[in-house]
């Protein structure tokens, strides 16, 4: 399998990039990991890898960047040599299975939708992350591709989901659960009440509404909501795992009674900030694109960038997309 690498997106850029591609070939060793970035940059990151492996990681040049503060579709039309846009066009072309970036997010959406284009029977695309539960992550879809969603959206979201974390996370008992304002199946506004009546009639597994407080609780699996109201909760999610965090570290060092606890406890802390750890899951696909396009968290290390890579070859192994369109055109998955 050749995956396309965004080596100039992330806030770590090469350094990180080229490290994790690193790690992944050394792993699969009939896999190549394509170099899309500023070649003498890769170049001088290259030297820390063993030659040996430098077959395996080809480099395209691309010197431009797509930076942040940047219009997503106005940098993807005029941007034509961001590693962005050769990446995804590699992928267009079929020479690659699929594009990894930790780039901009947005760009990498609306690049995705334009050069990939939509499953066949999707309304529209989605994207997912996984946030920390009480009974492991929790799969939340739409977290940002859609502000104004339909009730047929939010199915889809939720039947595309469930393949995704079936068949790359190998979770065979799957609930799905709709974020509302109450349980009852009459609250919440007027998408979440009439996405409930249809998520209710075509889906076996699904748990009803659930709360905000049910996400971190685990009640269900997979909680699908819109995207405005998905990243929300996500960036809240983030900051707040963040605050505690610190805020343990800042109490554990007020005094030495507080000291020698947090040094027997450091095996525990070190357990629970890898279970809230983005870095484990590496990224998360744009479901319902005609293509393979994962999306990194923008800090990613090359653990992550790793991670993501193998999220990408299970998608194609587990042949995600194509039970996407079997589900959607009416067949099982």
């Amino acid at each position: 399998m050749r995956i396309a690498l965004d080596v100039n997106g992330g806030d770590l850029g090469p350094l990180a990039t080229v490290e994790g591609a690193h790690l992944y070939i050394k792993e699969f060793d009939a896999d190549e990991v394509v170099l899309v970035g500023d070649r003498s940059k890769i170049e001088e990151q290259l030297l820390s890898v063993p030659e040996e492996f430098h077959s395996r990681m080809p480099i395209v040049h691309a010197p431009d960047n797509i930076e942040m503060n940047e219009s997503p579709t106005e940098a993807i039309r005029k941007k034509k040599d961001s590693s962005m846009v050769v990446g995804l066009n590699l992928h267009k072309a079929r020479e690659v299975s699929a594009f990894v970036s930790a780039g901009h997010t947005g760009a990498q959406m609306a690049g995705s939708l334009f050069a990939l284009g939509r499953i066949h029977g999707v309304k529209r695309p989605g994207i997912g992350t996984f946030l920390p539960g009480k009974k492991g992550m929790v799969f939340v879809i739409d977290v940002g591709a859609n502000v104004d969603s339909k009730p047929i959206h939010l199915l889809q979201f939720a039947e595309m989901g469930e393949i995704f974390v079936r068949q790359v996370f190998q979770k065979n008992e799957i609930k799905i659960g709709l974020l509302s304002i109450g349980e009852e199946e009459k609250k919440g506004n007027e998408l979440t009440v009439a996405a409930h009546q249809l998520l209710k009639e075509k889906l076996d597994n699904f748990h009803g509404n659930v709360e905000g407080r049910d996400i971190l609780q685990g009640t269900t699996d997979i909680v699908v909501c819109d995207g405005f109201v998905g990243n929300v909760v996500l960036k809240m999610v983030e900051s707040v795992t963040s605050v505690l965090m610190n805020l343990i570290k800042q109490y554990i060092g007020n005094n030495i009674i507080t000291n020698i606890g947090g040094f027997l406890v450091r095996p525990a802390f070190k357990e629970l900030k890898k279970s809230y750890n983005y870095e484990e899951y590496g990224g998360v696909p744009l479901l319902g694109v005609n293509g393979i396009s994962i999306i990194c968290h923008g800090n990613s290390t090359a653990t992550a960038i790793y991670n993501a890579l193998k999220v990408a070859k299970r998608m194609k192994s587990n042949s995600v997309n194509e039970r996407i369109a079997k589900r959607l055109s009416g067949g099982k998955s």
